[in-house]
């Protein structure tokens, strides 16, 4: 999958940089900086996009509370930009890299000669091998014209630049089914109303960073065509882990692309907890009919997994053969191992649909000549 990717955005919340008032973690930038390090080696070029300057100015001017007052306000970010953009170039420096600023408006993606410019100096950057390190411009932003949130500004600048990837570093682990159950989504292959009831569910808890913002960011990037990764950014050095397909978070596949397309994504993001052992007709049927996977085809349920996460489906010589979104664990699977509908319905009422995976979240991984399904 790395392969495939170019260009990465990588977008950063003031939770994860901010160390309290006026104070910024600056361990946490070198470990974000020697993740980026190890992309550029694998031929990945990245974007940054960072908060914190109005959290840092607060801090510096011994404010508690963010002022209401707009010219304070944007006296706050003046001074935390400088605070903000020291950190990030003496890191980046420390790395062997060369930083670059640039401060964005609303303005700049709304005309489209200033985004052309601002397109042209970022290319031009990443050509030179410097890290572009953005922000908003809250100096100068008339309130009714900001963006809200650095969120939808990484999705604008990873639409507007081309990015095969937006990643979103927070304090949560992803997108959750709910706030009671906080059981992680690994992979959204499209962002419907109920994908976005769960952000509505999860937004008024500190623990996710306002995940509402981040689903809107990620509407707005999947549908130029880029993935979203939203994840932990409680250790940023494993940032090659997320391209790699094993970092815990949630992954949203591009819009706008066929459902094997799709489903191509799934292949990689993210890593398994779990295998599923099928019989010969399931396989025939999963292979060859583009089926989903019923209980009555399965032989044996390995690891410990719980409900709509990632699990490798194999064939009965043990062979993956494909990897799916499990609508059930581990445990509930025990109990319906082969089987048939009406049975599953009955112990599972909750369920609706009798399928274990369905086809839209299950990804064949081979065909007759061993290779990914086109």
């Amino acid at each position: 999958m790395s392969e495939e990717i170019k260009l990465v955005v990588i977008k950063l919340g003031t939770g994860l940089l901010s160390a309290g008032k006026g104070e910024i973690r600056s361990e946490r930038i070198s470990q974000l900086c020697a993740g980026i390090h190890a992309l550029k080696k694998h031929q990945i070029q990245v974007i940054l996009v960072s908060s914190g300057a109005v959290g840092l100015g607060m801090g510096k001017l011994g404010l508690d509370e963010r002022p209401k007052d707009l010219t304070l306000l944007r006296a706050c970010a003046s001074i935390g930009q400088s605070e903000l953009m020291h950190a990030w170039k003496s890191s980046l420096e420390g790395h062997g890299m060369l930083a670059a600023q640039i401060l964005l408006t609303r303005e700049d993606f709304n005309q489209q000669s200033r985004s052309q410019k601002v397109q042209e100096t970022i290319r031009t950057l990443l050509a030179n091998e410097v890290i572009p390190v953005v922000n908003e411009n809250d100096s100068i932003s008339d309130e009714e014209l900001k963006f809200g949130d650095n969120d939808v500004l990484s999705a604008l600048l990873a639409s507007l630049c081309q990015s095969e990837l937006l990643i979103i570093l927070t304090t949560a682990k992803g997108l959750m089914t709910s706030a009671q159950s906080k059981t992680l989504v690994p992979f959204v292959s499209e962002i419907n109303s109920d994908i976005e009831k769960m952000a509505e569910g999860t937004a008024s808890s500190t623990a996710v960073g306002g995940m509402t913002t981040k689903i809107e960011a990620a509407k707005v990037a999947t549908k130029s065509g880029c993935a979203v990764f939203i994840g932990s950014g409680e250790n940023p050095g494993r940032l090659p882990k997320v391209i790699e397909g094993d970092a815990e978070g949630t992954f949203f596949a591009p819009a706008g692309l066929s459902l094997n397309q799709r489903k191509k994504w799934l292949a990689f993001f993210p890593s398994p907890k779990g295998s599923l052992e099928i019989d010969h007709g399931a396989c025939q049927a999963i292979l060859e009919n583009g089926a989903s996977l019923l209980a009555s085809g399965i032989n044996r349920v390995s690891g410990t997994f719980g409900r709509s996460e990632v699990v490798s489906i194999l064939n009965p010589q043990g062979k993956i053969i494909a990897r799916g979104i499990c609508r059930f664990a581990n445990h509930e699977l025990d109990q319906i191992l082969g089987q048939n509908n009406d049975s599953v319905l009955s112990r599972y009422p909750w369920c609706n649909r009798p399928e274990v995976v369905h086809r839209d979240f299950l990804a064949p991984l081979i065909h007759k000549e061993n290779s990914l399904v086109e």
